[in-house]
C-alpha cells in the first residue's frame, strides 16, 4: 500500500475521491498514465499495488465519491495495461461488479461505464466473468433508475459483440444460469433474457437447440406476459427454434414433450395455440422417440379438441388424427394401459366433442390391440358403463360400439349383459330415457337374439320383481316397435312351425312371465292365440291395476300398427281365428268402457265379417278343453295353436302350453304376494306414524269406510285421463 502511495502522487489520489467529475476524470488520466509506464518496465508488482490501492481505499470505501473514483481508475488502469490487462482481471473485474449492487444509482452507473471500458479492452479475455457479468446485468436491465438501464443495455450490447467473436464461450456453464433465470417475471428482465436467447442461436458454433429443454418452458411462460412486445419477442423466439428442430437430424424430443404438454393446458389461448401447434409438428417428426410419451401428448390434445378458440380446435383435431394413425407397437415402450387411462379419464370431460374423440380411442385400442385392453379392462368397465348415462345420444353409441367390440368373446358379452341389467336396475331414469337407444344398438351391433336372450336368462331369476316387471315391458315394446328387431319379429312369428322361432318363445317366456300384458303381447305375435287367451282368462282381480291397464291401452294401440296387420287380416276369418277373436274380446272385457282403448278395440271387433263360423263352432270353442283342437268346417286348416293332444295340451312344434300357463300362474302369484308384502309394510308404518301423531280423542275413531271406493275411483280416473 505504501509503495503504491509513493507512486501515486497525493494531488491525483485527492482529485480521484473529488465530487466534481472532471476533477476524478483528470485523476483517472494520470492513472493511466503511470500504470503504462509501469507496464512498459515491466514492473506487474507496483501495478498490483495501483490495483489494490484503488480496490480497498476507493471502490469499497464508505464514501460514495470514493467508490466513484475508484471505479474510474480501475477503468483508466485497464487502459493503460492495454494488452496485458489479462493477467490483472481477477483484481479489477470483482470490485466493479460488486458496484453494481451498490445503493447509490450514480455509482452503479459508472459501475456499468468501467466495466464497458475494461471489456473494450480485454474483448476475448472477459468471457471468463461471463456468468457474473451476465447476472449483473440480468439485475441492472431492470434498475430502477434509467440512466443505469441505458448504461447496462450499451454494456450488454458489447458484452453480446464479444461473445458472438469468442471462442472461448462456454454454452454448457452459461446454461444452468439462464435456466434458474427464466422463471423472473420482470419485463425489463424477461426482454433482456430473450435477447441473449436470440443472439447466442444465431451463432453458429453455440448449440442453442441442443439446450432448448433447459428454458423451452421459460419462453412459453412469456407468451402469456401483458407486455404485448414481450410476447412478441418469445413468439418469434420460438418460430426460430421450431424451423431449427424441423431441419435438424436430431433433436431431444421427449423432454419438450413433457413441457408442451404442460403448455398445452394454460389458461392463456396464445400460449394453448403455440403449444398444440409444436405438438402438431413433434406427432409428425418425432417418430420413436416419443412413444412414452404418446399418453401424456393425448391427454393434452383431447381437452383441445373442444378449445373455444377454432384456430386451437383445427390443430388439435389434426393433431389427433396424426397420433391415432401411427401404429406403435407395445413391445417399443407403447403403453395401451396408459393412453386407456387418459381416454377414461376425459369420458367425463365436460365438452362433448372431447368425450366422442376419447370413445374413437377406445375404439381404435381394442381394434388394434384387444388383448392388452381386455387385460385391463376392469379400469374402464365401469367408466363405460357410466357414460350410457351421458346427454349426448352420440356419445351413447360410441360407447355401446365400445361395448359390443368388447362384447365380441362370451365372457365379455355375458358380462356386458349382466352389469347393463344392473344399471338400469339401480337407474331407472337411464332405462326410461335411454333403455330403447341402448337395447337397439346392441342389437344390431350384437345379434338382437342372442342379446335378447341373454337378457331373458338374467331377468327370469331377477330377485327385484319390480324392477323385472319394468324390464320384461320396455324390452316387450322395443321388441314390437323398432325396425332392427324385425328380423327377430319374423322368428317368432314362426314359433309354431320353426324350432328355432319355438326355442326363443319358450326362452323368451320365462321372462315374459313378468307381466301379464308383455305375455300377452308375445303370444299374439308368436300367433298362439289359443294360450293369450287362456293366459287371459287366469288373471285375477289383483292382476287388474292401474298399471297393468296402461299397458294394456299401448296394446291396444299397438294392434292397429303396421307390426300386427297380419292379425287384423286374420280377423277376417273369425272361423279359422276363433282363439284370436276370442283373446281380442277378452281383452276388451277387461277394459273401462269410456277408455280409449276400449273404443278403438270394440271399433275393430266390430269389423269382423259376421260369417265363416257358426255359433256352433264358438259354443265347441267356449266349452271346450281351453287347449283342445278345434276344425273348422269347409277346410282343412286347424287353429293356431296346431293340432294338440286335450289331455298333454303339446303342439306338434313341441310347446308344452300347459306347462307355459303354469310357469305364468306361478310367476304372478309370485307378483302377488310381493304386493301384498309391501302394502302391509307400508300399512304397518303409516299405522305406527298416525298413532304418533293423532290426538288423545281421535285414536278411537274408526277408519272411513270410503277410503277402499275413493282409490278404485281414482284409479280409474286416471287410467281414463
Amino acid at each position: 500500500m505504501a509503495d503504491a502511495l509513493s507512486i501515486i502522487p497525493a494531488a491525483v489520489l485527492r482529485n480521484l475521491a473529488d465530487k466534481l467529475y472532471e476533477k476524478r476524470k483528470n485523476a483517472a488520466l494520470e492513472i493511466e498514465g503511470i500504470v503504462k509506464q509501469l507496464a512498459a518496465s515491466g514492473d506487474h508488482d507496483r501495478i498490483t499495488s495501483v490495483i489494490n490501492l484503488l480496490t480497498t481505499e476507493f471502490t469499497y470505501s464508505p464514501q460514495a465519491n470514493h467508490r466513484k473514483g475508484g471505479l474510474i481508475g480501475l477503468a483508466a488502469a485497464t487502459v493503460g495495461l492495454t494488452m496485458e490487462a489479462a493477467q490483472h482481471l481477477e483484481q479489477i473485474v470483482p470490485p466493479v461488479l460488486n458496484s453494481f449492487s451498490d445503493q447509490d444509482s450514480r455509482v452503479r452507473y459508472y459501475a456499468c461505464e468501467a466495466l464497458y471500458n475494461i471489456a473494450k479492452v480485454v474483448r476475448g479475455d472477459f468471457i471468463v466473468f461471463f456468468n457474473q457479468i451476465f447476472d449483473a446485468l440480468c439485475k441492472l436491465s431492470a434498475d430502477s433508475d434509467a440512466n443505469v438501464q441505458s448504461a447496462a443495455h450499451l454494456l450488454d450490447r458489447l458484452v453480446k459483440d464479444i461473445v458472438t467473436e469468442s471462442d472461448q464461450f462456454s454454452i454448457e456453464e452459461f446454461i444452468p444460469l439462464l435456466r434458474e433465470r427464466m422463471n423472473v417475471l420482470n419485463p425489463y428482465v424477461r426482454q433482456f433474457l430473450v435477447g441473449w436467447i436470440t443472439v447466442l442461436d444465431s451463432v453458429p458454433d453455440i448449440d442453442m437447440l441442443g439446450f432448448l429443454p433447459d428454458f423451452l418452458d421459460g419462453l412459453f411462460n412469456m407468451l402469456s406476459d401483458s407486455s404485448h412486445e414481450i410476447r412478441q419477442q418469445a413468439d418469434s423466439a420460438l418460430s426460430e427454434f421450431l424451423q431449427e428442430i424441423k431441419n435438424s437430424p436430431s433433436v431431444d424430443y421427449g423432454r419438450m414433450a413433457e413441457i408442451l404438454v404442460q403448455r398445452a393446458g394454460s389458461p392463456d389461448e396464445f400460449t394453448r395455440l403455440t403449444a398444440i401447434t409444436w405438438i402438431n409438428e413433434f406427432v409428425k417428426l418425432g417418430g420413436d422417440q416419443l412413444v412414452p410419451y404418446y399418453a401424456d401428448i393425448l391427454g393434452a390434445i383431447l381437452p383441445c379438441i373442444s378449445d373455444k378458440e377454432e384456430k386451437i380446435r383445427v390443430v388439435a383435431r389434426e393433431t389427433n388424427e396424426e397420433l391415432r394413425a401411427i401404429r406403435a407397437d407395445p413391445a417399443e415402450g407403447f403403453d395401451v394401459g396408459a393412453i386407456l387411462s387418459i381416454a377414461r379419464r376425459q369420458l367425463s370431460n365436460e365438452w362433448e366433442a372431447t368425450r366422442i374423440e376419447a370413445l374413437h380411442w377406445i375404439g381404435t385400442l381394442l381394434a388394434r390391440y384387444r388383448a392388452e385392453v381386455l387385460s385391463v379392462l376392469d379400469d374402464i368397465f365401469d367408466t363405460l358403463l357410466k357414460a350410457l348415462s351421458d346427454p349426448s345420444d352420440e356419445v351413447v353409441l360410441l360407447v355401446l360400439d365400445v361395448h359390443a367390440c368388447i362384447a365380441r368373446d362370451a365372457p365379455q358379452f355375458r358380462q356386458l349383459v349382466v352389469f347393463l341389467v344392473h344399471k338400469f336396475r339401480i337407474d331407472h331414469s337411464l332405462l326410461e330415457k335411454r333403455g330403447a337407444l341402448i337395447i337397439r344398438r346392441l342389437c344390431v351391433l350384437l345379434d338382437a337374439e342372442r342379446v335378447y336372450l341373454e337378457l331373458s336368462t338374467i331377468l327370469e331369476g331377477e330377485a327385484d320383481l319390480d324392477f323385472a316387471s319394468i324390464m320384461v315391458q320396455a324390452l316387450n315394446l322395443i321388441l314390437l316397435t323398432s325396425s332392427e328387431l324385425a328380423e327377430l319379429r319374423a322368428l317368432l312369428k314362426q314359433s309354431m312351425v320353426n324350432p328355432a322361432g319355438k326355442d326363443l318363445f319358450v326362452s323368451l317366456y320365462s321372462s315374459w312371465c313378468h307381466s301379464p300384458t308383455a305375455t300377452i303381447s308375445l303370444c299374439l305375435l308368436t300367433q298362439a292365440y289359443q294360450h293369450a287367451s287362456s293366459v287371459i282368462q287366469s288373471l285375477v282381480e289383483e292382476d287388474i291395476n292401474v298399471k297393468f291397464l296402461v299397458q294394456l291401452d299401448k296394446l291396444i294401440r299397438l294392434l292397429e300398427t303396421p307390426i300386427f296387420s297380419y292379425l287384423r287380416l286374420q280377423l277376417l276369418e273369425p272361423g279359422r281365428y276363433i282363439w284370436l277373436l276370442k283373446a281380442l274380446y277378452g281383452l276388451l272385457m277387461l277394459l273401462p268402457q269410456q277408455s280409449a282403448a276400449f273404443k278403438i278395440l270394440q271399433t275393430r271387433l266390430r269389423t269382423v265379417p259376421p260369417y265363416s263360423f257358426s255359433g256352433e263352432q264358438f259354443k265347441r270353442t267356449s266349452s271346450a278343453n281351453s287347449y283342445s283342437q278345434v276344425h273348422i268346417s269347409g277346410g282343412s286348416h286347424s287353429t293356431e295353436d296346431g293340432d294338440n293332444n286335450q289331455d298333454t295340451g303339446i303342439v306338434p312344434n313341441g310347446i308344452n302350453f300347459m306347462v307355459r300357463l303354469q310357469q305364468f300362474e306361478h310367476m304372478q302369484h309370485q307378483h302377488r304376494m310381493h304386493t301384498k308384502s309391501q302394502l302391509q309394510a307400508r300399512h304397518s308404518t303409516s299405522s305406527t306414524i298416525s298413532q304418533e301423531v293423532q290426538r288423545p280423542e281421535e285414536q278411537q275413531r274408526p277408519p272411513p269406510v270410503q277410503d277402499l271406493s275413493r282409490l278404485e275411483r281414482l284409479m280409474t280416473a286416471t287410467f281414463i285421463s
